[in-house]
């Protein structure tokens, strides 16, 4: 490389550490989201916080997530913040409603008859779905209960407090990461470069065609699928536009999804068929049928002759 050559490559690197983070960027956060009129915690990567804020740390896993920049991962205004920051950068972002959950919408609250609404969930407060929208019981008289079907948050303006503690250039944790912000679990993931024949035609000046073969190699996600992420709803209606996101945003060419199936459960039911099947022998169907108030000799005696 000449003298230029690194003068300029030089010049490039101190122009993208000067313009800090950018679209298409990975980021391990910790953050604190709150709303704004009365300090409640929402979402937190910090078991303490969660725990102070009384919030059930059991069913969830609190560490810093990693987030793409330009995948929707952060209320937009946090996003404007994130872009051109760097890491170890820290602050609080002012979140309005509009770009958090939504203002609150006073037609999003009907009345529905209480017979749609299980009994056990007749209470105030119970987080029901009728007609396949999602809300909150707020009263019920008699046949009729008054439902609210605006997200809980609505109308809420938040504090989102951060810091950007490192960034993640990994391909496998990107994938983590992005899986883990779908749902709510990263899985073990590994990126392996596969070498695979593909044919290509050719057509020559006569119309006459040429299948040619040569090696390509495609890098591909495989995903360990748990128990949990095969029962996540999000995971099971929207997989496909999840493996399209990972693949645009990491370049790769093909997501595997590899399901586990541990051991034990049912392991003696296929021996117990397979030995019912044509392979038992004389012996086995006399003891089979020793209990059986039919002539086993005779039975077997038959067989023996066939």
């Amino acid at each position: 490389m000449s003298d230029q050559e690194q003068a300029d490559a030089a010049e490039d690197a101190d122009e993208a550490e000067t313009e800090g983070l950018a679209d298409g960027d990975f980021v391990r956060v910790a953050y604190t989201i709150r709303t704004a009129d009365d300090d409640r915690v929402i979402d937190t990567t910090d078991e303490e916080i969660a725990e102070d804020a009384e919030i059930d740390t059991e069913e969830h896993e609190f560490e810093p997530r990693i987030i793409a920049l330009g995948a929707g991962h952060v209320f937009p205004s946090v996003e404007e913040a994130f872009i051109g920051a760097e890491v170890g950068d820290e602050g609080v972002v002012d979140v309005p409603a509009e770009d958090a959950f939504g203002a609150y919408d006073p037609d999003e609250v009907e009345t529905v008859k209480a017979d749609k609404i299980p009994e056990d969930s007749r209470y105030p407060g119970a987080q029901v779905q009728i007609d396949n929208q999602q809300g909150y019981l707020e009263t019920i008289i008699g046949g009729r209960a008054r439902v609210d079907f605006n997200h809980p948050l609505a109308g809420e303006d938040l504090e989102y407090e951060y810091e950007i503690l490192e960034q993640i250039d990994d391909r496998e944790q990107q994938a983590a990461g992005m899986l883990g912000m779908y749902l709510q679990e990263a899985p073990e993931v590994r990126i392996e470069t596969v070498t695979e024949e593909e044919e290509s035609v050719t057509e020559d000046d006569d119309g006459e065609e040429t299948v040619e073969t040569e090696e390509v190699e495609k890098d591909v996600l495989y995903v360990t699928a748990t128990q949990a992420m095969q029962m996540n709803q999000q995971w099971m209606f929207q997989k496909q536009q999840i493996a399209q996101d990972l693949m645009s945003r990491l370049d790769l060419d093909r997501v595997v999804v590899e399901e586990v199936i541990e051991g034990g459960g049912m392991g003696g039911l296929g021996g117990m068929m397979g030995g019912m099947g044509g392979g038992a022998g004389a012996e086995d169907i006399e003891e089979a049928l020793e209990d059986v108030d039919v002539d086993a000799d005779e039975i077997v005696d038959e067989i023996d002759e066939e």
